[in-house]
């Protein structure tokens, strides 16, 4: 049986185990939006001058006016069907919501990422090889501040010293720049749909919008992924076939890269596949700060309004990018260690 079958196989089996979780995730989310004080049928109303025919008219139109089993069953067939609801807050279908800012938040989370990826992986190799040096001691002590410090509390300081101080960079209102020229619609994500227009003046802006508040996300990751790195570069440096390595003079480079790096990737991919799962939650200051059009701040700004279904929409796609990303992970566990698949 080829490599290929085991994966999909694999894959599969995890897919089909993840539903049940799902499924608990849905009526967990639903519950709990339900036992949270204040009636959002009050707030829909026109506040607390409104009258109650008004009030259980938005009760009603809401479907608040029902017991909360059968509240549940109606949501969950709706889910079933690719209804998540309407948002009182905007008047929109949340599915429609949520197709027009996930891209926001994929391309500030995805870019994070990237940085946060090219910065800590070289770290945690540098400080693995300097073992007990000056060097590992200096990277073991930004990963703690890394750890420490709030996102929104670097952002605001990345935009004191940025914008405020030196006025390098933009001002920090959303995806574009007041001035700039309107962004095309072809994707969601800015950097390539101005690279499908050949709108080299827009891709800058845009580029240099998402600098910030992507610097500031990577700050916040990069701790936990250079940790990972080091501690699994140490295992591997100290193992049995990098000591034949070296004994038989392969080159230095060779070891590090072919040898022990490869070996060490299993960890690293398992926390990189958490890291992405939580900053896509987790930006929710990172858009405040920075105005940044995402789902985060959409779910944010619903839930401080008691609109349910935003709310429940948010909490289920979290839930299933977080089993794709885990579906992903096992993926490239395999193309990292084919043993994992015979397994």
């Amino acid at each position: 049986m080829s490599l290929f079958v085991i994966t999909l196989r694999r894959v599969g089996r995890r897919f089909v185990s993840s539903m049940p979780a799902l499924v608990g995730v849905l009526v967990f989310t639903f519950l709990l939006m339900r036992v949270l004080p204040g009636d959002p049928a009050v707030y829909f109303a026109s506040g607390s001058n409104a009258g109650q025919a008004e009030i259980e008219q938005v009760r009603k139109q809401m479907g608040l006016d029902k017991p909360i089993p059968e509240q549940l069953v109606l949501y969950l067939k709706d889910v079933a069907t690719g209804k998540l609801g309407n948002s009182m807050t905007t008047g929109q279908p949340v599915l429609a919501d949520i197709k027009q800012r996930l891209p926001a938040s994929l391309e500030l989370t995805f870019t994070a990422l990237l940085i946060a990826l090219f910065s800590a992986v070289p770290l945690g190799i540098w400080a693995a090889l300097k073992a007990g040096s000056f060097l590992d001691h200096a990277v073991r002590m930004f990963c703690v501040i890394g750890v420490c410090v709030p996102t929104f509390v670097s952002g605001l300081v990345l935009i004191y010293v940025f914008y405020y101080l030196f006025g390098i960079a933009p001002d920090p209102t959303g995806r574009l720049d007041v001035f700039a020229a309107t962004a095309p619609n072809i994707t969601g994500f800015l950097l390539i749909d101005f690279l499908i227009v050949g709108d080299m003046g827009g891709w800058w802006a845009a580029a240099t919008q998402l600098i910030l508040p992507a610097l500031t996300m990577a700050l916040f990751v990069l701790a936990p992924i250079a940790r990972i790195t080091r501690a699994s570069m140490l295992a591997a440096l100290g193992s049995d076939f990098v000591r034949t390595a070296r004994s038989i003079g392969l080159p230095a480079w060779r070891i590090v890269i072919t040898y022990a790096l490869r070996n060490a990737l299993l960890p690293v991919l398992t926390i990189l596949g958490i890291v992405f799962s939580t900053m896509l939650g987790a930006n929710v200051l990172v858009e405040k700060v920075f105005s940044w059009p995402g789902v985060a701040s959409y779910a944010l700004d619903s839930l401080l309004a008691s609109d349910y279904a935003p709310v429940q929409g948010f909490v289920l796609l979290m839930a299933s990018i977080f089993v794709l990303v885990n579906l992903l992970i096992d993926i490239l566990y395999s193309i990292s260690d084919p043993r994992i698949s015979i397994e």
